[in-house]
């Protein structure tokens, strides 16, 4: 059997020539991947050899020749096409191993693949009489099957050619998204794209959905991915959907406020923190943030921007239960310490999550029918453009503990206000109908911490009732938007409780 290798991804190549060639296929292949074989001495043909044409354009044209094509699109069951091979002396391919080039990573006109995508689409459409390979995790099973049969099943094709097919449709998704990013004939930008196009592949089966009674799976978009692909689970039972929805929102709360100070420390229930707070070290950041509404605490996710070491380990397990613990790493003797008394904690070890708004993606939400579309949630307005309104002005602490409370509010649900003091968020209210609700469920959970304090809203204050809720708590600072009808309203109430009212002219919604 003929078998065409051309691969950017070299991973496991040496292994897998080296097998096909002991089971005596004959190897062809083009460019870069003639090098390695060369390099690793396993026999080959070149490309050109069979084409009789050399590699042109800069590598541009090296697999576009009907000798290759013609070979891998025969139909072997119709004479006809027999006929031809025999007439023209071009040998069938049984076998393309492709993967292409790494687009997404460094987009680029000259990483447009074109030879790729078209042997790979040509060998999935005749996966009657060829098989096709774009994933080094398949190879070994590939060689065992040839091995032990002399080809491959008719189902191991069929599923070779349906990932084939899902691999040049990311690559062309990212190339036509890449496209629609950039700026148009006038000059300008579309905010916008007219059409997005996505290609996501699955990437673990989680334990079940929202509910036991309904699957659940992770997928990313193919050849981009995000953080919770790249996660490692050190321990504890399978993730649920509900597990990686939470740890998402704690994992980039966590690292918003790690913008704040040394370490930041969050914990999240059903995506909405309870307690969050930065510090100079993590031990200090964690106490605070279970210290926050422990009640709450039980069986939430547990985020910390800094390494856990054994003595936050023995700190964390004497605490109520948390069902995940995200963090960047573990000491040995912390995953000691998991491993003995927290057996069913998931332990998860993540790189820092994704840029969002800076990496180009966007962020969709479903509902029946369609997609809503939207730029990544972020921050517009730098606390330097922020307003006093006010007499009164916030002390330092209190600017501290303003941006602290801005920054949680802004992750959680709406209608949300946020009570801080001492670098801690004490008392988080959040997805309520109206805002003076929201404003005394945070004085109420603060439980009498909140004086001198600061608090957030992430809309304006319609009526001064809000403000009233959380004088009477005892906060001394506060910052909202701004916007409404009754911003006078609202700011003659802060002065006369006396209170330093700020105003960032940003609203942070988040549904």
């Amino acid at each position: 059997m003929r078998v065409l290798l051309s691969v950017y991804d070299k991973t496991g190549l040496d292994d897998l020539a080296a097998g096909l060639a002991g089971l005596g296929h004959e190897l062809v292949a083009s460019g870069g991947t003639a090098a390695a074989l060369a390099v690793a001495g396993v026999a080959h043909r070149d490309v050109e050899s069979v084409t009789g044409a050399p590699e042109m354009l800069g590598g541009r044209v090296k697999t576009l020749h009907p000798a290759i094509h013609g070979g891998i699109l025969a139909d072997l069951d119709r004479p006809e096409h027999v006929a031809d091979l025999a007439a023209l002396g071009i040998e069938p391919v049984g076998l393309v191993v492709c993967n292409l080039y790494p687009f997404s990573e460094r987009p680029s006109v000259e990483l447009i693949d074109v030879g790729g995508p078209t042997m790979l689409r040509a060998a999935a459409k005749n996966h009657a009489h060829v098989g096709v390979v774009v994933d080094p995790a398949d190879y070994p099973r590939v060689l065992a099957d040839l091995a032990a049969h002399g080809s491959l099943s008719a189902g191991l094709r069929r599923r070779l050619a349906a990932a084939a097919f899902a691999h040049t449709a990311a690559y062309d998704a990212a190339i036509a998204n890449w496209f629609a990013e950039q700026e148009d004939e006038e000059g300008g930008k579309t905010s916008l794209p007219p059409v997005i196009r996505l290609t996501l592949g699955r990437t673990r089966v989680l334990r079940y959905g929202e509910n036991p009674h309904q699957a659940g799976g992770l997928y990313a978009e193919m050849g981009r991915g995000g953080w919770l692909g790249r996660l490692r689970q050190h321990g504890g039972m399978e993730l649920s959907y509900l597990n990686l929805y939470d740890a998402d929102a704690a994992w980039r709360l966590v690292h918003s406020l790690a913008e704040l100070g040394p370490v930041a420390a969050a914990v999240v229930k059903h995506a909405n923190a309870c307690g969050a707070a930065v510090a100079g070290e993590a031990g200090s950041a964690y106490e605070r943030a279970f210290a926050a509404d422990p009640v709450s605490a039980f069986g939430g996710i547990v985020a910390l921007s800094a390494p856990v070491d054994a003595e936050l380990a023995a700190e964390l397990v004497a605490n109520p239960r948390a069902d995940v613990l995200v963090a960047p790493g573990y000491s040995p003797e912390a995953l000691e310490v998991f491993a003995a008394r927290r057996k069913g904690m998931r332990v998860l070890e993540a790189p820092a999550p994704d840029a969002g708004a800076d990496d180009g993606s966007w962020h969709l939400r479903q509902l029946s029918g369609g997609w809503l579309v939207q730029e990544p949630y972020r921050f517009a307005v730098p606390r330097s453009q922020w307003r006093v309104v006010t007499t009164a002005e916030p002390t330092g602490q209190q600017w501290d503990d303003l941006e602290l409370a801005w920054r949680v509010v802004a992750a959680v649900k709406s209608n949300a206000v946020v009570v801080a003091a001492g670098g801690t968020a004490l008392g988080i209210g959040a997805g309520q109908q109206n805002r003076v609700s929201a404003a005394e469920l945070a004085a109420t959970r603060a439980a009498g911490r909140a004086a001198g304090g600061a608090a957030a809203s992430d809309a304006f204050f319609p009526f001064r009732d809000g403000l009233d809720a959380l004088s009477a708590a005892g906060v001394g600072a506060v910052v909202q938007p701004g916007g409404s009808v009754r911003d006078a309203e609202v700011s003659a109430a802060a002065e006369e409780h006396g209170i330093a009212m700020v105003l960032t002219g940003e609203r942070q919604f988040q549904h």
